[in-house]
């Protein structure tokens, strides 16, 4: 199944007229759904494949595997046996990858001319990635030393970690993040990884967005020659987790080698796309985007918080609406949550958002949007995002509608829903005291260097 359509964004703050993405959307009989959206605005093209895996699909005991396969997948395959950024790289183009909760992507853009290159190097490693125990072994060490970095060392690097741990129970696909834990990484065998990619990494179970300098025709006949072989996998299942909800407040507080005091405040919210979505992503722009926002203006004006900021975390089975702020020194993170659950019962109550807020919020997303579909790279993304969408496609096409039509009265019920006392709450205070906290911790990161002849 096949069609052509010129898929409209209005983009009515950064500019008055309309931009059109015209696409064409069709399935090969492995499954593979594909999007074509040619812009000949340069002469490049961006490839996207996401597999529709995240970490969410792992298996207990065996988390960390859908990062994991992001840098296994770079790894070779049977007909491109090298480092896969080598020949990308060399041609000019760039190749990179992520993974989240819900989705594995891997991309490229390079000039028009080595579209074949790109197409072939992601159908060889769909079909014929090369897993064995050295690249396993070795990919297994720098995933491990990747969560050393960015989630123990780091300053404040374990937040996600403890907090959706404490969001969602044990057993529940969210209760741990994409990056897994040693053990697991440690304890992967052979079979375990085969056995995963052989389930995920499948046509039936991703999808391929070429955008860019390209010729409809000639790339539909590229794509069927390099994915058209690829057999499909069996189809894909997916057990439906139950409904989780907290029934009180769960404080956690930690100390850590950190230069200040930092807090996360973190409730349940609507599944990405889901009623409630926007609204949420509405009024958290609205709380803390701009000098003019009110928890900036209660917290960072008045120099109680040295940061702000607001998110709703949109995901497919269920979201995390997220308040973080960083406390200025002779402050506190209690005093902090306290005024933020001022700021969210005003909204409740007497205070809810005005018109003029609620614009300000509206512009910023949709300037947001309109960046987003201004390189050919991110237009891909954003297609295969909105793949995902109940609406498929469509859901680009009305997103600025999305955020349009909630009144004031929308959010405050929103908010209502949102803003119990069913959330979580970190605390994270530097180890020596509130008093030399930012002290003790820029001297150790720029510790001056002994003198010649200085000793221990």
């Amino acid at each position: 199944m096949s069609w052509m359509v010129p898929l409209i964004v209005c983009a009515h703050i950064a500019r008055a007229d309309e931009l059109a993405i015209p696409f064409e959307q069709y399935t090969l009989d492995n499954g593979l759904s594909v999007i074509l959206a040619p812009d000949d605005s340069t002469p490049i093209v961006s490839v996207n494949v996401w597999y529709h895996v995240g970490s969410k699909d792992e298996t207990e005991g065996l988390s960390g595997f859908a990062h994991l396969f992001e840098h296994l997948m770079f790894q070779g395959s049977t007909s491109l046996p090298v480092d896969f950024f080598k020949p990308i790289e060399a041609v000019g183009g760039s190749i990179n990858g992520s993974t989240n909760l819900d989705r594995t992507n891997y991309h490229e853009t390079l000039p028009a001319q080595y579209l074949p290159l790109a197409l072939f190097a992601e159908s060889d490693r769909m079909g014929w990635l090369i897993i064995d125990e050295d690249r396993l072994a070795n990919q297994k060490e720098v995933v491990r030393n990747e969560r050393r970095q960015n989630y123990e060392i780091k300053p404040y690097g374990s937040w996600r970690l403890d907090l959706y741990a404490a969001l969602y129970p044990k057993g529940h696909p969210y209760h741990h993040i994409t990056i897994g834990s040693h053990q697991d990484l440690e304890n992967a065998t052979l079979e375990d990884v085969k056995g995963f990619f052989d389930a995920w990494y499948v046509p039936n179970n991703a999808s391929l967005v070429i955008a860019g300098d390209l010729d409809i025709e000639a790339t539909k006949a590229l794509v069927a020659e390099y994915f058209g072989n690829i057999p499909a996998g069996a189809p894909i299942e997916r057990a439906t987790p139950p409904p989780h909800a907290l029934t009180n407040t769960t404080t956690i507080r930690q100390t850590a080698d950190v230069p200040e005091q930092r807090v996360w405040i973190a409730w349940h919210s609507p599944a990405h796309f889901a009623p409630g979505d926007a609204e949420l992503d509405l009024l958290a722009t609205a709380l803390s985007t701009g000098k003019n926002s009110r928890l900036y203006q209660r917290l960072v004006q008045t120099g109680i918080a040295k940061s702000v900021g607001a998110n709703q975390r949109s995901q497919l089975l269920t979201s995390v609406f997220i308040i973080d702020a960083t406390a200025a020194p002779g402050h506190d993170t209690d005093e902090i949550v306290s005024i933020i659950d001022e700021v969210l019962a005003e909204i409740m109550s007497d205070k809810p958002p005005t018109a003029d807020e609620l614009a300000g919020a509206r512009a910023g997303i949709e300037r947001s949007l309109y960046e987003r579909l201004r390189t050919v790279q991110s237009k891909a993304d954003n297609l295969n995002r909105f793949l995902m969408s109940p609406d498929g496609l469509n859901g680009l096409l009305n997103y600025s509608a999305r955020y349009a039509e909630q009144t004031p009265e929308q959010i405050v019920a929103a908010s209502a829903s949102l803003f119990t006392e069913q959330r979580v709450v970190l605390h994270i205070q530097p180890e020596r005291g509130a008093d030399n906290r930012a002290e003790g911790f820029w001297k150790k990161l720029f510790k001056k260097p002994k003198s010649e002849g200085e000793s221990g």
